[in-house]
């Protein structure tokens, strides 16, 4: 039996209707549409992000994982002791949003800056909902 290696550099018919220049499976040398791809799941073949960045980001993720526990916590103590309407949606929000900016930050890992700018972003909702949380 033989297998046939399928060709690197082709890219889907779904990469030509998705956002951010396509989730591809397979990396190409130019973007699509003259742009670069923001976001992707890395390919079989692409080069392994540094191990010191991998680390880093990893970290920087689960101290905001730990940090929402925490809020999710203490949200919960609140919850059972009547909140009003808008509280539980509200930090619901704020750590989903949270959360969307951390994955963003791990699909752009080969990018030079953008998933620092995520991670930095993700800590802002964060922060709000932990603020609710205490002062509330």
């Amino acid at each position: 039996m033989t297998t046939v290696e399928q060709n690197r550099s082709t890219r889907t018919e779904a990469a030509e209707i998705m956002p951010f220049g396509g989730w591809e499976i397979t990396p190409t040398a130019a973007g699509f549409g003259g742009r670069d791809t923001l976001f992707r799941f890395p390919a079989a073949d692409d080069p392994a992000p540094a191990p010191a960045r991998l680390l880093t980001i990893a970290l920087y993720a689960a101290a905001l994982g730990l940090a929402g526990i925490g809020v999710g916590v203490r949200a919960m103590v609140t919850v059972f002791g009547g909140t009003a309407f808008w509280y539980v949606p509200a930090l619901s929000l704020f750590g989903l949003t949270s959360v969307v900016l951390v994955v963003g930050s791990f699909l752009s890992i080969h990018r030079p800056v953008l998933p620092w700018l995520l991670l930095l972003a993700a800590t802002a909702p964060l922060t709000a909902a932990a603020m609710i949380a205490a002062l509330y």
